[in-house]
């Protein structure tokens, strides 16, 4: 079998038997892989193995490749940063397991994708650190990924913009059609857009300004990727934030 070696950020698990698991990772050298994980339930892998595989968790680890199998599978596996906060504040768990499942709808490649994969290994660096602003990442994301998916606005944002989810423009005047984002929505969007996660504590969006953003985020995507529609955790982060 063929060895190589890589990082993975985990998007989604299943069970496979009475102790193995199909693991999907975002990886920096296939794309999206999916990966068989022996003995992971069992009790000596309880503890160990088990813990690692939670949603946005990002890992190195050494593959196998083989022939013979439809799934590569670790030779050795570790945690490739050290999450102190994620798996022990429910905002941040929240937020991880909603990253982790748009991203396990929407990216099918498994081809390397640098750019995406270093923007995803970095937001979870960039949650996990967080001590304020933490209720406005999930829309700092989701704005940022749409540049990775093929879909980020094509021109720049003057104050009182509307935004053509069509056209994927700012534009001056209400499109003729309900494709798109209000005024407020479209001025949420250019500052998400334009500032650094560090700077998420200073932008003032209550409760309901960020209801209403995701809404207009998913909708955005939705026009561009329909699988938006089959993620589930919406539900959960709109009870949290």
């Amino acid at each position: 079998m063929k060895s190589y070696k890589g990082r993975g950020v985990v998007l989604h698990t299943l069970k496979y038997g009475d102790s193995s698991m199909v693991v999907q990772l975002l990886t920096d050298v296939g794309g999206r892989r999916s990966y068989m994980v022996q003995g992971v339930r069992s009790a000596r892998g309880r503890g160990s193995k088990l813990a690692l595989f939670q949603p946005m968790f990002a890992l190195e680890f050494e593959g196998l490749e083989s022939p013979h199998r439809r799934m590569d599978s670790f030779r050795e596996i570790r945690s490739g940063v050290v999450l102190r906060t994620v798996p022990f504040d429910v905002r941040k768990s929240t937020i991880a397991l909603f990253m982790a499942e748009v991203l396990y709808r929407l990216v099918k490649e498994s081809e390397p994708n640098g750019p995406l994969f270093e923007f995803v290994w970095n937001s979870v660096a960039a949650l996990d650190a967080m001590e304020e602003g933490v209720a406005n990442f999930h829309l700092w994301f989701l704005s940022h990924l749409s540049r990775f998916l093929g879909f980020y606005p094509g021109n720049g944002y003057t104050a009182g913009d509307w935004f053509d989810i069509r056209e994927g423009l700012y534009v001056a005047t209400p499109p003729p059609h309900f494709a798109s984002l209000s005024q407020e929505d479209a001025r949420t969007l250019d500052t998400l857009i334009s500032c650094d996660v560090a700077d998420l504590p200073r932008v003032g969006l209550n409760r309901h300004q960020r209801v209403s953003f995701l809404q207009s985020l998913l909708v955005y995507y939705g026009y561009h990727l329909d699988a938006i529609h089959a993620v589930q955790s919406v539900r959960i982060l709109q009870e949290v934030f």
